[in-house]
């Protein structure tokens, strides 16, 4: 669900205070985009909302989000039908699992 690798690289380039800050930046933005999905766009803006979420899921290691994005960011550039359901789920699942796990690493 979540690469940690991937975390802990981001985490160590830019330190835990910029890293707290991207988390945060992240997530409001991600809130917003999960948001947009679950009012169903289509055509451009469903692949614009998806872009987007994948591009900043990879940079912070949510992959099966990330993947779940770009098929759907494919889908929506052919005109096929995409459902935001399972995006909008995984991004739900993906923001609980790096926020208890960040609060986990950090009462160690």
């Amino acid at each position: 669900m979540l690469d940690w690798t991937r975390i802990d690289e981001l985490m160590a380039e830019i330190g835990e205070d910029d890293f707290a800050e991207v988390v945060t930046l992240f997530l409001e933005e991600a809130d917003t985009a999960a948001d947009t999905l679950a009012m169903r766009p289509n055509g451009t803006s469903l692949e614009e909302v998806l872009h987007f979420m994948k591009g900043s899921a990879l940079n912070l290691g949510f992959s099966d989000l990330a993947q779940l994005c770009a098929h759907g960011e494919r889908a929506a550039r052919h005109g096929a039908a995409v459902d935001p359901d399972p995006v909008i789920a995984a991004y739900r699942a993906s923001r609980k699992v790096l926020l208890d796990g960040l609060a986990k690493r950090k009462a160690a």
